[in-house]
């Protein structure tokens, strides 16, 4: 595509007009239960007045309004005309807006290994050292979030890049209260504790898994979140670390055998709705609609944050439906490791007003703001953030199950090369979940990571 068909972030945001200094504060300084303390200390040591401050990223619709709300008291607090531009399109305009020389101040990453490109390709400004380590004292498993934006620069030297902020979580499984009050079962605290019930729910005569891993053109991806959780509950941090840069090949025996953990669960027809077969054919957004069955078709559903938007019309969550902590297995001491995405802050083009921008966002209202707005889906690692001002009990539910882990990683198959995160990790799931062999199926994924090279 021609550099004419686009315009530069940076340009667009000039005539944008969207979070500007005098924006409208949607929670008056003073009053609920923010920490204004700190937006004012903030205020005090930063004057940015007469300079504009270029925001680019992926967030359209009401999250653009939420970020927008944010970089007001960003805006009001330093006199800052400060503007975000959102695009649908951000992975490929960020990239001809660096080339071109026409990047904004700070770009929005929703995917890290974009971030660690351009870092290579010497688009990113270093965060410093004194913010990696603020990072790691205050965020929950704060070094995992610190190695989630450290990359290679230009001159092949690591630096922290990129600050995570709105995080969200994949490690829950849904259920409907009532139904487990039916039989007596009890949340389980330990993977040990969950296979129990999902073999106490088959003795009882009913089924515990509703599966799906349809997706159109990108079926077998919830299989790749399986996968991911399992690895982390069967092997250190680090391991994944390997894995999902090929530093441990696909076929691993570590990795079988974590797709044979997802194996447990989805190849065995008493413990799937529909019997093992169904599993790859139903698609993932029909999937749980077996736990508002009546009776019930299953008891329990894996899936991320995002999934209540397919359950049925007036779903109450806390009422109707609730969640768990995915667990970790008690005998493996691998702490509470958490599996989920999120967006990272970078400065794409250097100015006094990019560095006070990731300054704020080491501030509790940075965070408390969105926290607080009704109907987002933002969560925060950040200890300092007061969960009271999350705007209801889920979030500060979710909200408590980041906080608490001792380990977070990044969805892996986002960090592996598209060709095998969303090309043959997908296929190979699903093939998996037919019947093929764990270690053929990850020797096929694995050639064709080789072939990449």
């Amino acid at each position: 595509m021609t550099r004419t068909l686009y315009a530069s972030a940076a340009a667009i945001a000039l005539t944008a007009g969207l979070a500007h200094a005098d924006s409208h504060l949607t929670f008056t300084p003073g009053e609920g239960n923010f920490n204004w303390d700190s937006y004012n200390a903030f205020a005090e040591a930063n004057d940015l007045a007469g300079e504009q401050v270029t925001v680019f990223g992926p967030w359209l619709g009401p999250d653009q309004e939420a970020v927008e709300q944010v970089l007001a008291y960003f805006g009001e607090a330093t006199g800052a005309d400060v503007r975000y531009v959102g695009s649908d399109s951000f992975e490929q305009q960020i990239m001809v807006d660096a080339e071109a020389g026409s990047a904004p101040n700070i770009a929005v990453f929703p995917q890290p290994g974009l971030a660690a490109d351009m870092a290579r390709r010497g688009f990113l400004t270093p965060l410093g050292e004194d913010t990696a380590t603020w990072m790691a004292d205050n965020y929950a498993a704060g070094q995992s979030w610190v190695d989630l934006g450290t990359y290679a620069g230009a001159d092949g030297s690591d630096a922290f890049y990129a600050f995570p902020y709105k995080a969200d979580v994949k490690s829950l499984v849904w259920y409907v209260p009532e139904n487990f009050e039916d039989f007596g079962y009890e949340v389980p605290e330990t993977m040990e504790d969950l296979k129990a019930l999902t073999e106490q729910i088959v003795a009882d005569g009913e089924t515990p898994w509703c599966i799906g891993l349809g997706s159109g053109g990108a079926t077998g991806w919830p299989a790749t979140d399986w996968v991911e959780d399992m690895m982390l509950r069967t092997q250190t941090p680090e391991v994944y670390d390997q894995w999902t840069t090929n530093e441990i090949p696909f076929d691993d025996p570590r990795v079988v055998e974590a797709i044979e953990e997802f194996g447990w669960f989805a190849r065995n027809d008493d413990f799937v709705a529909g019997g093992a077969g169904s599993v790859a054919a139903t698609d993932f957004r029909d999937s749980p609609r077996g736990l508002f069955d009546a009776p019930p078709q299953c008891y329990m559903h894996k899936q991320a944050s995002f999934i209540p938007a397919f359950f049925p019309e007036g779903t109450m969550i806390g009422e109707d439906v609730d969640f768990f902590y995915f667990p970790a297995y008690e005998g493996k001491d691998l702490g509470q490791p958490v599996l989920g995405a999120g967006t990272l802050f970078a400065i794409t083009n250097d100015s006094p007003g990019s560095h006070a921008l990731i300054d704020f966002l080491q501030t509790p209202i940075a965070h408390e703001v969105w926290m607080a707005i009704p109907g987002q889906g933002f969560l925060t690692p950040f200890t300092g953030a007061s969960p009271e001002t999350y705007s209801d009990d889920t979030k500060r539910s979710l909200g408590e199950i980041l906080t608490s882990a001792t380990t977070f990683r990044f969805d892996g198959s986002d960090l592996m090369p598209g060709g095998v995160g969303a090309g043959t990790f997908w296929t190979g799931m699903v093939d998996y979940a037919g019947g093929a062999d764990a270690a053929g199926v990850a020797g096929e994924i694995q050639s064709s990571w080789e072939g990449l090279k």
